[in-house]
């Protein structure tokens, strides 16, 4: 852990200071920002609050050991970024950044405003932006985002303002996107470890926030505080409200309840399908619909499936057979309607629907060849491998981290698999916490997980996935596939770079390490005195736009 002495200085007080363009900014016209109210590095915004209610689930609030929306969420809200989306685009700008740019194919430079301060009034500079990237690589915690750095040799620093950015691979067309990544808020080397995971108090005590809010109360998976943070001097400007809690529900339907009592002013993520549609009749609430970008797919270890690598009766094709079995048994339009009443969709692509190089290779390759299942073609892909039947499939799923209807919605997978007979189904169920670390353990044959971009680009549904180091750790390895994905993440020409994203789709359908099957949308839920809910392509619900 860092301590004070190895700090350059410390200031007295705080200082002053092309993808998918579908966006839904609801009740855009806000009030311009207060003054200080009095709370350390706060400033006052229109002087109100809101309360905003969610059942995500918080894994880390130190962005080197998470990679999950429920995390992200909180240091959106608190962490500064180098670069961002601003409100209305999901094209990245220079955030906390004066400028960005490559100068040189395999050189990203970045220069720092001047003035930057953190909320505890230690100075942020480029030593503090090197921290962060090297500490992300130095930790690689199995369940932190340190995979998006893939591309990154080293961070140097030429002066007190500017980082350069070493890149292994030169004419990166993803970097700039990764910088506003979960891998990409920028924290401060006097509080946190170099080489370890730094706790949430030591966070919330330390005051190592310099984004639009600072966290001044932080109960985890139960109740956060935020302040507005006057030191912020970024794209996004300063936050509307100075004070905004943040409620955690376990229960779907508590949160139905409390925003439609008014105790929360907006709930975030999630409401099942049922609650949606009674609210939408609700006069005293709107429903701010956003653009579509999450995804929900089914992950196979290679390891542990069916005649996957280490067990007895391991064989390659005897285990793609299964996979592909399951692939051709998926009813999506079912689960999408029966489920989730059309809030989701079917998805037969790697890449969601509206991204640049989106193909729908699972549709052509598996089912009867319009996006239904087929249970002639699954029994043919068993019985070509040899494969008897029924197979013996352990699936797990989280009851709690994709929303309540997770639990129907394995229950009619489970159906869908067993009703040719083809499979016998073990499903099984595990809270987040734990989940969370055991998929990484090799305990889950097939599991569930679901994706919310990080960035809006095509890459971002195949760099974490299937690198040969990838975020699922689920022991999917194809060199083709890996430098293919490296390859179109260095390829400045458009179309070349289209193609090259469809290749890929396609290699990776034929491989099956994961099966996509439903693409949603965000959906908030306001009271009818708030205004600024914005919702866009990076998924980054940002708090600071809101109030009443």
């Amino acid at each position: 852990m860092a301590t004070a002495g190895t700090r350059r200085r410390a200031l007295c007080a705080v200082g002053a200071s092309a993808a998918l363009a579908l966006v839904l900014a609801a009740c855009a016209e806000t009030d311009e920002p207060g003054t200080t109210d009095g709370t350390d590095g706060a400033t006052g915004g229109n002087g109100g609050s809101i309360t905003v209610g969610t059942t995500d689930v918080i894994t880390n609030l130190d962005p080197a050991g998470s990679y999950d929306n429920g995390s992200f969420a909180v240091q959106n809200q608190v962490f500064p970024f180098l670069m961002n989306t601003p409100y209305g685009s999901p094209d990245v700008e220079p955030d906390i950044a004066e400028s960005a740019e490559f100068t040189a194919p395999t050189e990203y430079t970045v220069k720092l405003k001047e003035g930057l301060t953190f909320a505890n009034g230690n100075e942020l500079t480029a030593s503090d932006v090197k921290f962060s990237f090297d500490r992300q690589v130095a930790i690689a915690d199995p369940n932190g985002p340190s995979s998006l750095l893939y591309n990154l040799d080293r961070v140097e620093v030429t002066d007190d303002l500017t980082a350069v950015f070493h890149l292994k691979n030169p004419d990166d067309q993803i970097f700039p996107q990764i910088l506003s990544s979960p891998v990409g808020p920028i924290v401060d080397e006097d509080v946190f470890s170099a080489d370890a995971v730094t706790p949430a108090d030591e966070i919330v005590s330390g005051k190592a926030f310099a984004g639009q809010y600072q966290i001044t109360d932080y109960t985890e998976n139960e109740l956060i505080q935020y302040e507005a943070f006057d030191g912020y001097d970024g794209l996004l400007g300063a936050a509307e409200t100075s004070s905004v809690t943040a409620q955690y529900f376990t229960e779907e339907t508590s949160l139905k309840l409390a925003v439609q009592e008014g105790d929360v002013d907006v709930a975030f993520r999630s409401l099942s399908p049922t609650d949606l549609e009674d609210l939408r009749g609700d006069d005293n609430v709107t429903v701010h619909d956003g653009p579509g970008g999450e995804i929900r797919y089914i992950v196979f270890n290679f390891n542990t499936q069916p005649f996957g690598a280490e067990t007895p009766e391991a064989d390659d094709a005897k285990a793609l057979a299964v996979r592909q079995a399951v692939a051709h048994s998926l009813d999506r339009q079912a689960l999408s309607e029966e489920i989730y009443a059309g809030t989701y969709t079917p998805l037969y692509s790697y890449v969601p629907e509206g991204l640049t190089g989106a193909v729908e290779p699972l549709k052509e390759l598996y089912g009867d060849g319009d996006g239904g299942p087929d249970a002639d073609a699954a029994a043919k892909a068993l019985q070509d491998a040899g494969v008897e039947v029924p197979v013996e499939l352990n699936l797990q799923y989280s009851p709690d981290h994709y929303g309540k209807s997770s639990d129907e919605e394995y229950a009619l997978i489970e159906s869908q698999l067993e009703a040719g007979g083809l499979f016998e189904v073990n499903l099984a169920s595990t809270l987040w916490d734990t989940y969370s670390t055991e998929r990484r353990e090799d305990l889950y044959p097939a599991y569930q997980l679901g994706w919310f971009p990080d960035y809006s680009d095509a890459d971002n549904y195949l760099t974490p996935f299937f690198l040969t180091e990838n975020f699922l750790g689920n022991h999917y390895e194809d060199q083709e596939v890996n430098d293919l994905i490296i390859k179109q993440a260095t390829t400045p020409d458009e179309a070349e770079r289209t193609a090259l994203l469809e290749e890929i789709q396609t290699k990776v359908a034929e491989d099956l390490s994961t099966v996509p099957y439903l693409q949603g949308a965000q959906v908030a839920v306001a009271q009818k005195d708030v205004q600024g809910v914005t919702l866009d392509a990076s998924f980054k619900f940002r708090y600071a736009t809101l109030t009443r």
